[in-house]
């Protein structure tokens, strides 16, 4: 497992914006197929601040699946988890000086 990048304060800041946000996936009996991965980068790149819920199905506790995800998505970090729902940041990738040009 990889050093934490966050500090505590920054951890709590993100907790209190996360509180108002609605889980954007569900991971069930499936657990982390890559068509859920695949979803969970793709909301990253429109926002840095994520809620996953992990249903009762799924193979893996709530821990184990924030882990898992903060592993296979890079950048990726667990910043809380709360019974059944992982609060996850990624910051927004950088835009690319050649995409603004070719516009």
């Amino acid at each position: 497992m990889t050093e934490p990048r966050l500090t505590s304060k920054e951890r709590a800041q993100l907790r209190s914006q996360a509180h108002g946000l609605e889980p954007v996936q569900h991971v069930g009996a499936g657990g982390l197929t890559p068509a859920v991965l695949k979803s969970l980068r793709e909301a990253f790149n429109t926002r840095e601040l994520l809620k996953v819920k992990v249903l009762e199905t799924a193979p893996d506790s709530a821990y184990d699946t924030g882990d898992q995800i903060a592993e296979r998505i890079e950048g990726a970090e667990v910043v809380q988890t709360i019974g059944r729902v992982v609060v996850l940041y990624r910051p927004l990738p950088e835009e690319d000086d050649t995409s603004r040009r070719s516009s």
